[in-house]
């Protein structure tokens, strides 16, 4: 009896959760992301400012509608992040942004725990609250917004049927020009790697 027991412990550890992605259901994931913009974002003022902008990490928020069998629509969104503007070393101007990108992403059962997947989308990222500093100090500084194609990959690993730990990396292409007292000055190329971690939950 004893042994019987234990071999049905054992099978059913291999077993594990399974937790199919099919049409009709949807997942929730909340989570921290870090946006780390891409070295050497582009020169301003005619090639004479070379610009860099720093990383910057914030709670994330995904949702995912599955319409097919492991093929699912997924919709991002995050708080504000916001970005330091540096040339040479020194700070010239902040500025936040909301990055949402809405992807079209596979899901592969590669076991019943492991659940890995790709995906490709469209991304919107609207900058706001732009401040000059340092030498820019009190002049008027805007960064347009972008639009681009943004790429995600990711694995899932489910504790059981309901709910997953999730890794994820994406790339956004993020171009945007920037504005200063009104006037064109140049153009910065964004382009971040974003790391999330999140926990998800499917319905």
């Amino acid at each position: 009896m004893k042994t019987l027991c234990l071999a049905a412990a054992a099978a059913l550890a291999l077993a594990g959760p399974v937790a199919a992605q099919s049409a009709g259901d949807w997942t929730l994931g909340f989570g921290i992301a870090n946006v780390d913009p891409k070295s050497d974002n582009g020169t301003l003022a005619g090639g004479t400012v070379p610009t860099s902008i720093g990383d910057n990490t914030r709670p994330q928020i995904t949702f995912e509608y599955f319409i097919r069998d492991n093929i699912g629509i997924e919709v991002l969104g995050a708080l504000p992040f916001k970005h330091s503007i540096r040339s040479n070393g020194t700070e010239i101007g902040t500025v936040r942004h909301l990055p949402p990108v809405v992807s079209l992403q596979y899901h592969f059962d590669l076991t019943p725990q492991w659940k890995p997947f790709v995906g490709v989308g469209v991304n919107f990222t609207g900058f706001f609250d732009a401040e000059a500093k340092g030498p820019l100090e009190g002049a008027d500084l805007r960064v347009k917004n972008s639009w681009g194609l943004a790429a995600h990959l990711g694995t899932d690993y489910w504790i059981n049927d309901r709910a997953a730990l999730r890794a994820d990396l994406r790339w956004i292409d993020i171009d945007s020009d920037v504005m200063l007292g009104g006037a064109k000055i140049g153009r910065v190329e964004v382009d971040p790697v974003v790391v999330g971690v999140s926990y998800v939950m499917k319905f």
